[in-house]
């Protein structure tokens, strides 16, 4: 029986995805009654593959060359489908639980936003082409489903509805928003009930009632309500032309603005995933939770590791200060620690390679997974090196974000120097994530039975992806200074 689970360089990981098909993803998804519904089955394996899929509810099709599901249904219900998939090399099978009812995003939302790479740089072109990177990748084919824009793509109100419309930058939404759809993809869209966003660009409200707006200097303007708000206009729109996820942005976050929102985004017919941002009030969170899919818990992250400044939150700082939010954290509403800053980042036009270590960027993808955490990557999806797709391609890892159960992981001990973290699975087992936060590498024995995993039990390193063994009561773990180990504890009596 091993004694000691020893590290490896803090490298790539994760073995190579096999050329035999894998169905990835989620277990679950969710819908309401008569609404647009899309679905791309994130299969891996050498193309081309075949899809089918057995059992799909009434009003529901499948192109079978590139997996979407398309269509609506009309009746409420759960409904358990067959996934299949087929290449030269062998064929997969998982089932997948449609869910039509009153509740969307019954897991985090996946994809990448806009903001944290290109910032006011972003455009049409940019965003498109972030789509398409996100296929060509492969990161779809891991689950990696929604394309955010952020602030800055705001122009002015115009009659007769007022709804707010965009500027040169984005010259089609409706066009860009179906082309995203086209491939598979669910695009989202920014704006805040404020008459200015905090990059300067109109808000969802005016002091004029016809909506008029004059340009203030970023991030100095008055940030405030007007005295006229075009919510219903603004969310129709945002239907219309076919957006699936909004991000609200303004603070404090309160209930009145965030029902309002919430109100006429359900009004539309149409499923869009209702996100608030920033710093979302905790003695507001029960009420605010009943409105949104998902809410902010920290202000905007930083690529660092540690407290760069009074406005600016690291990676460590927000990520090991989530407990109190977790049991807020459920199907239908996520708790948000904010983006993952890997890869290329920076607020553009300029961008640079993230300032955390390898071993940092281990422990943020770990601690947003067990977190239960939105994982929205914001990085440049064009400028992607074999590091970083590593880090975002390993099912195992992003299994234990989706999990169907959908319970944010906490820290349940500290054993010297390293930090506990533990999340409940669907189906019995549980993942633990052991984090090193010193300078220096540290060994510690940790008892599973004090841990809640009494009995004999399976260990598998999740970013290795290898079994390491049974074990009844002490593991002996080693972990290098900033990283983690996560692992996924099975009983097997």
């Amino acid at each position: 029986m091993p004694t000691a689970l020893q590290p490896v360089p803090a490298d790539i990981r994760t073995p190579a995805t096999p050329e035999t098909p894998r169905i990835n993803g989620a277990s679950i998804c969710g819908a309401s009654p008569g609404a647009p519904f899309l679905y791309r089955m994130p299969v891996t394996g050498r193309r081309p593959i075949t899809y089918a899929a057995e059992h799909l509810p009434a009003g529901l099709s499948l192109d079978s060359a590139t997996g979407i599901v398309t269509g609506r249904v009309a009746q409420a219900g759960e409904y358990r489908v067959t996934l299949r998939a087929q290449n030269a090399l062998g064929s997969a099978e998982k089932t997948l639980r449609i869910v039509i009812g009153d509740t969307l995003a019954l897991t985090p939302p996946m994809g990448w936003n806009s903001w944290n790479c290109w910032a006011h740089a972003v455009d049409q072109d940019k965003v498109l082409r972030s789509a398409r990177a996100l296929v060509a990748s492969g990161l779809a084919d891991h689950g990696w489903s929604y394309v955010n824009i952020d602030d800055t793509w705001q122009g002015h109100r115009h009659a007769p509805d007022r709804a707010l419309q965009p500027n040169p930058k984005f010259p089609d939404m409706a066009r860009l928003c179906g082309e995203i759809h086209a491939l598979g993809l669910k695009a989202g869209i920014y704006s805040s009930p404020w008459i200015t966003t905090y990059a300067g660009f109109p808000g969802g409200s005016s002091d004029s009632p016809d909506g008029a707006w004059k340009h203030e200097t970023p991030y100095e303007h008055n940030k405030r309500m007007g005295r006229y708000a075009f919510t219903q206009q603004d969310a129709a729109q945002f239907a219309a032309w076919g957006f699936d996820y909004l991000k609200y942005d303004w603070n404090p976050n309160d209930v009145a603005h965030a029902s309002e929102m919430a109100l006429a985004l359900r009004a539309t017919g149409r499923d869009i995933v209702f996100s608030l941002s920033n710093s979302t009030p905790f003695a507001e969170i029960d009420e605010l939770a009943r409105w949104c899919h998902c809410s902010r818990t920290t202000g905007d992250i930083w690529d660092t590791w540690q407290e760069p400044g009074p406005w600016q939150h690291s990676v460590s700082e927000i990520g090991f200060n989530q407990d109190k939010w977790a049991p807020h954290g459920r199907p239908g509403h996520w708790n948000d620690p904010d983006m993952l800053v890997v890869g290329w980042v920076g607020w553009g036009p300029s961008l640079h390679a993230t300032k955390l270590t390898p071993a940092e960027q281990y422990t943020h993808i770990s601690l947003w997974c067990l977190l239960a955490s939105p994982l929205l990557i914001g990085c440049d999806l064009e400028r992607l090196d074999a590091f970083t797709l590593n880090l975002l391609t390993n099912d195992e890892v992003l299994a234990v974000n989706q999990d169907a159960l959908g319970q944010q992981g906490r820290r349940i001990a500290t054993i010297g120097a390293i930090d506990v973290f533990r999340k409940d699975l669907e189906d019995g087992s549980a993942a633990f994530g052991f984090f090193n936060r010193g300078d220096r590498v540290h060994r510690v024995t940790a008892k599973l039975d004090r841990l809640g995993s009494p009995g004999l039990q399976r260990v598998r390193d999740l970013w290795r992806q290898r079994d390491l063994g049974d074990f009844t009561g002490d593991l002996s773990v080693e972990v290098a200074p900033h990283d983690v180990q996560l692992y996924r504890v099975a009983p097997l009596a």
